[in-house]
């Protein structure tokens, strides 16, 4: 199962978050928002496809978001969790931690902002598209 959906990168991008990787519905962000990766996205929590919703509140889902610009693709592995709500209305979250909140897509990730491709990052703060994919295994 797949959902995708585009978010765009921002000049204050820094990816210099250890721990975290947040895409937002925000428009601007400034540079200590450094776990960052898009802004302007169409989807968070809280209107997320109930299909692909319901599988990660399942426990140990595997799940993978796949992050493509014009000059890279990169993806980060985690596990979703029936604890998980599912519910925030502006943001969404993958945590390396076992963290869960109302942002939380994710946890237990394989990756976060700062472990992402230099590629990748460039484009993003060269405000460039970022089409993003969730896939649920």
């Amino acid at each position: 199962m797949e959902y995708t959906f585009l978010v765009r990168g921002h000049p204050n991008i820094t990816s210099k978050h250890k721990t975290t990787l947040e895409l937002t519905k925000d428009l601007d962000i400034s540079k200590r928002a450094d776990c960052i990766i898009g802004v302007k996205s169409p989807v968070s929590m809280d209107n997320i496809p109930e299909e692909i919703s319901n599988a990660i509140k399942a426990d140990n889902t595997i799940i993978t978001i796949r992050l493509e610009t014009e000059n890279a693709v990169d993806e980060i592995k985690g596990n979703g969790h029936s604890e998980l709500t599912l519910d925030h209305p502006t943001d969404m979250v993958s945590r390396k931690s076992d963290f869960k909140c109302s942002r939380t897509l994710m946890i237990n990730a394989d990756k976060a902002a700062s472990d992402l491709k230099k590629e990748l990052i460039k484009d993003l703060k060269n405000s460039k598209p970022l089409k993003v994919t969730i896939i649920i295994e």
